[in-house]
């Protein structure tokens, strides 16, 4: 009788059926987009579309206020631009602005910052301003004072809230009233600060529900004072899609004096 042996009784005891080839998974790499922190962000085809819709948007920021407020260099700083820079608005002591004037953002050509005529004049009539700058063509208002509000800037304010359009008062020029009040023994920055913001809402008394909201700025520092907490209530009043907008535009870095658009 012949004897199978040990190891061919194992080779036949092997499956030789072909085993399931294993499933396939095909893995598909996103589109990286490498930040400035050198994060790595996936971008799915969801925040594409987002951001699709979002440069269709376009938000449209109107600034005015009174003769050698501070409009046009508000304007450059927001931008990220010098008053000497190519594209920046025109800046001076007299009006520079006799019509209304659209500068888009250096980087979001959507954002656009309305330099509009400054509201000096004796004859000034709110109503009938609003109507010769269009106001529905703008998503807010910011009136810009580098001094005691003026009665033309209430005029403004009133008749904006009238037409039930978003406005905020910025106090500018903060850092001259600064180094003005430094030369007093007694001085101390906050109480100065205090003071400036309690006259401002002592002029608008008769504006309110809601009060309205009142920010000191610098221009040429922006970031001190209060142009963060500007940017937060913007952030909060706007509709969601504006607000997406605003945040990319402000989304700069402030290093002394100068702005750096990210």
């Amino acid at each position: 009788m012949h004897l199978k042996s040990e190891s061919t009784e194992k080779r036949e005891s092997i499956n030789t059926t072909p085993k399931k080839q294993e499933e396939e998974h095909v893995y598909e790499v996103p589109d990286v987009i490498l930040t400035s922190s050198a994060e790595y962000v996936y971008e799915t085809e969801s925040v594409k579309e987002q951001l699709k819709k979002l440069d269709n948007v376009t938000l449209h920021i109107a600034v005015t206020g009174s003769t050698g407020a501070g409009k046009s260099s508000f304007i450059n700083a927001i931008r990220g631009l010098k008053p000497d820079d190519v594209n920046a608005a025109p800046t001076g002591v007299t009006e520079t602005t006799m019509t209304s004037t659209v500068y888009a953002h250096p980087t979001m050509p959507n954002v656009k910052l309305w330099d509009l005529p400054g509201t000096g004049s004796p004859q000034f009539k709110a109503k009938k301003y609003l109507k010769e700058v269009k106001l529905d063509t703008f998503d807010f208002f910011i009136i810009i004072s580098s001094e005691r509000l003026k009665e033309n800037d209430i005029m403004l304010a009133k008749a904006i809230k009238e037409k039930k359009k978003l406005f905020y008062f910025l106090r500018s020029k903060i850092d001259n009233d600064i180094q003005a009040e430094s030369q007093r023994k007694d001085f101390d920055e906050q109480k100065v600060l205090s003071h400036i913001r309690e006259d401002c809402h002592r002029n608008l008394k008769d504006i309110d529900n809601p009060k309205p909201k009142i920010f000191l700025i610098s221009s040429f520092e922006l970031h001190k004072y209060d142009f963060q907490t500007l940017v937060d209530t913007l952030e909060k009043q706007l509709p969601a899609h504006k607000r997406d907008k605003l945040t990319l535009m402000t989304g700069f870095v402030v290093q002394g004096h100068k702005c750096v658009v990210c």
